[in-house]
């Protein structure tokens, strides 16, 4: 993610509707109605995708012109997400709003802006989102820190983004039900810093907190609604809640991993009394469990509690699938085919790539600190240990933005490839967090799928 917010001033030019012609007109109170509409540069696909709480209530064609325009007689206000796969962002009507879009599919997030009634509190949030992302991709290294450092730190941030909200909260005098969306981006990243640091820092440094942390150091959880139905689906909430259930077996954290991950079902299904809500959160804990334990029958046990307490069957049945495509990832399996290019632009099979024991990680652009660190540790690790290969795959949509970076580090010692069918990849390596990394036994076997570069005990795997 590029680290700063570049505001757009544009006019939109749909001509077949007056109405929308100017960002600043407005539309006459009529009910619920309201407009989304907008323009999409470089399109991966002639559709948008309108969500409300993960479902798809609309799906809305492109015309030839890559631009789209749809009335709604009746659309209840609050916080929706747009689509234009793979990528996605939240979006919040009120009353009438008239809300247009224009994005660029080659920077998603950074060239997205809004523009008509309702753009005020939409690019708010865009401009939040992209502070805290960039907050998020600057702090990696945070969490190796002492205590007071890293507190230190994070309050620092805390002050500038809410000195931020408060001023746009006077300026734009925005209702009290958007506020708690507004706030929930707000709290919910500097809570889930907090939530993350005892386990992370003990992951990275192989030295634990938990004991040590200060009275009263957990207090901001007494400020949290966990059973408030309409931040279900709001992706900061959600995000704090996964580090928080990280987090509460940390005292207990003896790399039990099954005994923990039960605990988090009970923690869950004894915290929130909003069914929806634990419904999302026990899915959550499965998903991540899965990817893990690769123990069977540790799996097995904590599968039988989760079907136990969840009661979506929809989402039971996509933790079923996401188990099976796990079990092809097992140990001494081969590592499935996905297409993979070179920096020439050539097909590289995956077969190809294990002539040596290898260590397979991963990188975005959208994570440029993390793309910096994990280049760095790959190349140190590379000099002590030259027995074993490092082959970086990188999984942006595009492979332009991706040879542009190859030629702006000329990153030594890896072999550098990309991923050109992301949803491929993600499904049959289950890519879900771009901190994995797989090692690859001479051969193409695997020896393990699930493992950190940045985990402190990580190179007892290469000797």
């Amino acid at each position: 993610m590029i680290a700063y917010f570049k505001k757009i001033l544009f006019l939109l030019p749909i001509t077949s509707i007056t109405l929308l012609c100017s960002c600043k007109q407005e539309t006459k109170e009529e009910g619920y109605k309201a407009y989304f509409g907008g323009e999409i540069i470089n399109p991966n696909s002639k559709f948008v995708l309108l969500c409300k709480d993960n479902e798809v209530i609309d799906t809305i064609v492109l015309d030839d012109k890559n631009r789209f325009l749809k009335k709604y007689d009746s659309l209840v206000p609050g916080m929706y997400t747009f689509k234009h796969e793979p990528e996605y962002q939240q979006i919040y009507f009120e009353k009438n709003d008239s809300l247009m879009i224009r994005l660029n599919t080659n920077e998603f997030d950074n060239s997205l802006t809004f523009c008509g009634r309702g753009d005020e509190k939409n690019n708010f949030l865009m401009e939040l989102f992209l502070k805290n992302e960039a907050d998020k991709n600057t702090s990696f290294d945070l969490y190796d820190k002492d205590f007071k450092t890293f507190s230190k730190a994070i309050e620092k941030n805390y002050n500038s983004s809410k000195a931020f909200y408060l001023r746009r909260e006077t300026e734009v005098d925005w209702s009290e039900d958007f506020d708690l969306y507004a706030k929930t981006m707000l709290d919910m990243h500097y809570f889930t810093k907090k939530e993350m640091y005892p386990f992370v820092h003990e992951r990275r440094t192989n030295k634990k907190v938990c004991k040590n942390l200060p009275n009263g150091y957990y207090d901001f959880r007494k400020q949290i609604d966990f059973n408030n139905e309409k931040l279900t689906s709001f992706s900061p909430f959600v995000r704090y809640l996964t580090s928080m259930l990280n987090n509460v077996t940390c005292k207990d954290n003896d790399e039990k991993s099954l005994e923990n991950n039960i605990k988090k079902l009970h923690v869950a299904d004894s915290l929130f009394t909003n069914v929806k809500i634990k419904n999302s959160v026990l899915n959550n804990i499965a998903f991540m469990y899965l990817l893990e334990d690769q123990n069977m029958m540790s799996n097995k046990t904590f599968l039988d509690k989760y079907f136990q307490l969840s009661t979506d069957k929809e989402k039971q049945n996509e933790i079923k699938k996401i188990e099976e495509s796990i079990q092809h990832l097992s140990p001494n399996k081969l590592l499935p085919n996905i297409d993979l290019i070179d920096a020439n632009g050539k097909s590289v099979a995956v077969s190809s790539l294990f002539t040596k024991n290898t260590v397979v990680f991963f990188w975005t652009s959208e994570a440029k600190s993390h793309l910096e660190s994990v280049h760095q540790r790959a190349t140190e690790l590379k000099s002590k240990y030259p027995n074993w290969d490092f082959v970086s795959i990188n999984i942006d949509d595009s492979d332009k933005q991706w040879k542009n970076l190859l030629t702006k580090y000329n990153f030594k010692n890896t072999t550098e490839l990309h991923a050109t069918n992301f949803q491929d990849i993600k499904d049959k390596w289950v890519i879900t967090k771009i901190h994995r990394v797989m090692l690859i036994n001479s051969g193409g076997k695997i020896k393990n799928g699930f493992v950190s570069l940045f985990d402190a005990s990580f190179e007892n795997y290469l000797k």
